[in-house]
């Protein structure tokens, strides 16, 4: 998948046939995806969806049912969008790979740290002033034990000592790249996704506290 370029409102030629195309090629990757909300610039509404005072104006699932709805099927995917060809793009986490989500300077050291130890860090997005670090979601662990529930900001005990950082796995989601962002820009790929394996979340994790820290 080709990077997508931050842009600004007003250069948004072409936007809808991008944000399809994206949609599909996360599918072709297993990646299902559900309609996100957008935001909102005229009107007294910061946000698309139904609530009023939206907490977190276009950076959600549209609808409640977002966990059933979500889909790789490309023809009901291509057909969600042609419908709402301006909505934002949802990828549910806990499913085929988790996301750990980390303020974009840390995020940056922590990409260039694993280039030059040789480690291949998997996906890894920005939105705005966060990164995003795709890993293999650990959902599927055979032990029980061995696998954690999260909110947004929940996780291992490592977790605690790295403020900022959030670790979206079962039951969360994230925007994905070309989602319309409140401050105008877009989501971007610094590393954009392929068909290689993700990496194992520990192992990221692991850096990104020596960062963090």
């Amino acid at each position: 998948m080709v990077g997508v370029p931050l842009v600004r409102r007003g250069r948004r030629h072409g936007r809808p046939r991008q944000v399809i195309d994206s949609v599909l090629e996360y599918a072709a990757l297993g990646w299902a995806s559900c309609l996100g909300a957008r935001p909102l610039t005229a009107g007294s509404r910061s946000c698309s969806c139904d609530r009023v005072g939206c907490p977190d104006p276009g950076a959600h699932p549209l609808s409640r049912t977002w966990q059933m709805e979500a889909s790789t099927d490309p023809a009901l995917l291509a057909g969600w969008w042609r419908h709402d060809p301006e909505a934002n793009v949802v990828l549910p986490t806990g499913r085929v790979f988790d996301v750990f989500d980390v303020p974009l300077a840390a995020g940056r050291t922590t990409l260039a740290a694993m280039d030059s130890a040789g480690v291949v860090p998997g996906p890894v997005a920005v939105n705005g002033d966060r990164a995003l670090f795709y890993v293999a979601t650990r959902n599927a662990s055979e032990d029980e034990d061995e696998w954690w529930s999260c909110a947004l900001d929940a996780g291992p005990s490592v977790i605690d000592d790295m403020p900022g950082l959030r670790w979206h796995c079962r039951d969360s989601y994230v925007l994905a790249p070309p989602s319309l962002l409140p401050t105008g820009l877009t989501g971007s790929w610094l590393r954009p996704p392929d068909r290689g394996p993700l990496p194992d979340p520990l192992r990221v994790l692991d850096l990104l506290a020596d960062v963090c820290d």
